[in-house]
């Protein structure tokens, strides 16, 4: 298949990016990265009050915190607001940067070839802060919903299906279950 310049086939999207995982899985650990965004809440937390996270000697991990979830797990998520550069945290950050890079090398900014898909202008309008405004909303409830489950999409699915966890599956097929659901519902009129 012949592909336009500067896209990447998605069968050969999807193979790099099980060879990522199972390299993380091999050489580090597996991915996992809604925690880093509680991480980077208690950093902006701790900038604002210095008292969020201290050293204590009581606590397994050497930190403690007057939150009761950055101190669970003997202070764990307290040592990470402490010491945020960690693979996990720059592994996260370095998502962020890769996601703008593609998204500027893909299009750069102020020209005509970023505008929203077809089928989004059909729905929903041209409005860009629209679509960012959703984009956000969506990304807000993803990320409460990974929290309150313990985990997120790259933990959960990813990472559990690559290591066979039953839980990985249950979890995939729930995700794709609703995620079908609601497109059927937001996308009724085709581009």
């Amino acid at each position: 298949m012949v592909l336009p310049k500067g896209v990447l086939d998605w069968r050969l999207g999807g193979l790099l990016l099980g060879l990522v995982f199972f390299l993380a899985v091999l050489l580090v650990k597996p991915i996992g990265v809604s925690t880093q965004f509680v991480i980077l809440d208690g950093l902006l937390w701790g900038a604002v009050d210095s008292t969020v996270v201290t050293e204590s000697v009581d606590a397994k991990s050497g930190y403690a915190s007057s939150n009761a979830y950055l101190d669970k797990s003997g202070g764990k998520y307290a040592a990470s607001v402490a010491n945020p550069l960690n693979y996990s945290f720059v592994f996260v950050l370095a998502l962020m940067a890769g996601a703008g890079l593609s998204s500027w090398l893909r299009a750069p900014l102020g020209t005509a070839e970023r505008t929203a898909p077809a089928i989004w202008r059909a729905n929903f309008g041209d409005s860009p802060w629209g679509r960012y405004t959703a984009a956000f909303a969506a990304g807000f409830v993803v990320l409460y919903g990974a929290r309150l489950a313990g985990g997120c999409t790259s933990g959960h699915m990813m990472s559990g299906m690559m290591q066979t966890a039953v839980s990985g599956y249950i979890f995939a097929a729930g995700a794709f279950a609703s995620a079908i659901t609601t497109a059927l519902i937001l996308y009724q009129r085709e581009a």
